[in-house]
């Protein structure tokens, strides 16, 4: 089973990079069925992970396509050194969305086939 390993670097709304980066992961998710995606959030995009969020009818809506992600396999992990430092690490995050660190981090980034940055 090939692995896919996307960063996300930017918060979720403000630019697209969230917004595209999870478009791919749905995408690989639906058309190859034998692709395991994995996301880290890093930096700004650790608060992608943060539930309730709420956008205008017809906005995307990044809490909703993690959990897509998560609901159809994917493994999502937000950095703890980027949590902490933006007071959110005590903060309850989407179900499925993990707290991680650096060391998890590397590790996914050599286990994986590909890795795609956003």
């Amino acid at each position: 089973m090939q692995k896919i390993l996307i960063i996300i670097n930017d918060a979720p709304y403000g630019t697209e990079k969230a917004y595209n980066a999870l478009r791919m992961a749905m995408t690989l998710q639906k058309e190859h069925k034998g692709i395991e995606i994995k996301i880290f959030l890093l930096a700004d995009a650790v608060t992608c992970g943060l539930p309730n969020q709420k956008t205008p009818n017809g906005y995307y809506n990044i809490e909703r396509m993690l959990k897509l992600v998560i609901r159809n396999g994917g493994e999502v992990k937000s950095c703890g050194g980027c949590s902490e430092a933006r007071g959110i690490d005590t903060l309850e995050f989407i179900k499925g969305v993990k707290l991680s660190n650096m060391k998890e981090f590397t590790q996914w980034t050599v286990d994986c086939d590909k890795v795609i940055t956003f």
